[in-house]
């Protein structure tokens, strides 16, 4: 969610989900191409791509708070004729671009794109959509401790003021319909993933009429966990299937569970301080137990199975755990070496705006300060034994950097009402997708997301993290194309028959 959901950002923080899969996938075919508006329009090969910027009210009902511009790139189908459909994506984050990955997107979807226009708008505040800072980068974001991100989340809310209001699911979702009503497309198919799995619904929701089929990959729920117990769970249970799947078994994956309860016991008691180095600047950071948790649940989910025979994070995690559980720290720093050196000085506003304005807490929005710490303490001590598989109840709560303890401080006044917890969509065919190696989007939040709709159908694709359209197979691609053009997933076999990641062997 991200991001937990995330993201693709991190579900959570920007980490350029979309931006890994599509360098990934093949961009569409040379051919005549041409650009029709400002120029940030994006070319596209073999594509017309038309765009352009619509103002909006940044907070509907407040006028004296100005107007926001938002973005759009249309590329064009290729065949003949009037469009069979047009396909809205949203990336994810909270925060995502789409509109500089066109090239990508459009050659992810080559196959729709004969017949099939798609639709790219930069959510506010983001990208061409009038990029909105509040002082906070990634890296000190992703590097800081528990206490200085949640003191970053409160400067940068005194920052934004009143327009923290403006930045809303609900308002990206009304964006996008303005701009669907401006090109005069009756009706969208809407394509979330990560964070898009949130914001599709609630569009769906909000224009019901203007919805003809939904597709949400590395999905969750509206009325999902804020104490993030699915995705715990789910850290153990990944780490099974990947030495379970291993050929030849490369590690026990029981062992590889109770290796990651000692190593966050450890570091409960007492944490590493590894150096990173990103985007030039070396940082100190405290890995913590809950750091080890967002290495494992987040990190580690995005891009399993992208190449599937090449180190992963996850596939090197159960051999890290046993040198530490051994004494040898060294494999468990490199790992938080390499998964650091991709963080950067972009600003998180448009992420931090969203995530505290929307996500469920683990407390009530409109109580004080000293009542909601009461409220989160008291959430934590009923979780019941166990729930947070391998980890302690604080210690994963400070994982999630959408979650948890984040967005306490952010202030009353401010805060924009919160999404509804139960949607109402439309009765319209709704594609839901999750890697059942992914910790970050769960397939038991996927099931659960599914379940929104009247006529939800689930796929878990095996041996992928989040988001599975990052297997470079083209399976799952073609699964979400035919379902788009029928409203049938068709021959969905080849999501349970894709390869094993590779493992780094544990030594006995």
């Amino acid at each position: 969610m991200t991001t937990h959901m995330g993201g693709a950002r991190r579900a959570g923080l920007a980490v350029g989900t979309m931006a890994l899969l599509f360098s990934a996938l093949p961009t569409a075919s040379a051919a005549t191409s041409a650009a029709v508006g400002p120029g940030w329009c994006p070319t596209v090969a073999g594509h017309r791509v038309d765009c352009d910027t619509l103002r909006r009210p940044l907070v509907a009902g407040e006028p004296e708070l100005g107007t926001i511009g938002v973005s759009y790139a249309v590329v064009r189908h290729r065949g003949p004729g009037a469009a069979k459909g047009t396909v809205a994506v949203n990336p994810g984050g909270p925060g995502e671009v789409a509109i500089g990955k066109a090239e990508q997107f459009a050659g992810a979807l080559e196959g729709l794109l004969g017949d099939h226009d798609l639709l790219l708008v930069d959510p506010r505040g983001t990208g061409e959509s009038e990029r909105l800072p509040c002082g906070v980068t990634d890296a000190e974001y992703r590097f800081g401790t528990r206490a200085e991100q949640r003191d970053a989340v409160a400067r940068c809310a005194h920052h934004l003021g009143p327009k923290a209001r403006g930045y809303t699911t609900a308002a990206t979702a009304d964006d996008i319909d303005a701009v669907r009503a401006r090109l005069g497309v009756p009706r969208l198919t809407l394509y979330g993933l990560s964070y898009g799995t949130y914001l599709m619904p609630v569009y769906a929701e909000r224009h019901p009429q203007r919805v003809r089929s939904i597709v949400l990959s590395g999905a969750y729920p509206h009325d999902f966990d804020p104490l993030a117990r699915p995705n715990a769970q789910a850290v153990s249970l990944a780490l099974r299937r990947v030495c379970e799947r291993s050929v030849p078994r490369a590690c026990d994956g029981d062992k590889a569970v109770r290796d990651l309860a000692t190593t966050a016991a450890r570091l409960r008691v007492r944490p590493l301080t590894v150096p990173v180095t990103a985007d030039g600047t070396t940082h100190r950071v405290r890995f913590t137990e809950g750091k080890l948790g967002n290495l494992l649940y987040e990190a580690a989910s995005r891009g399993a199975g992208m190449e599937p025979a090449e180190a992963s994070l996850l596939g090197s995690a159960p051999w890290a755990l046993d040198r530490f559980v051994k004494g040898d720290s060294a494999p468990l720093r490199r790992l938080v070496q390499e998964d650091g050196a991709s963080a950067s000085a972009e600003d998180q506003a448009p992420y931090v705006a969203v995530v505290c304005n929307d996500y469920r807490k683990a407390w009530a929005a409109d109580a004080p300060l000293p009542v909601r710490w009461q409220q989160y303490r008291k959430a934590l001590a009923g979780a019941g034994q166990g729930a947070f598989g391998a980890f302690s109840a604080r210690g994963f709560n400070e994982a999630p950097t959408d979650g948890g303890d984040v967005c306490i401080s952010w202030p009353r006044e401010n805060t924009a009402r919160p999404q509804p917890t139960g949607p109402k969509p439309p009765n319209v065919p709704v594609l839901v997708l999750s890697g059942d190696l992914d910790a970050n989007t769960p397939d038991a939040n996927g099931v659960l997301a599914a379940r929104e709709f009247r006529n939800g159908a689930f796929f878990s694709v095996r041996n992928v993290g989040h988001v599975p359209e990052l297997e470079p197979s083209g399976c799952v691609t073609g699964v979400t194309s035919h379902f788009i053009r029928t409203g049938t997933p068709g021959d969905t076999s080849c999501l349970r028959s894709l390869p094993p990641v590779s493992v780094t062997p544990v030594r006995r």
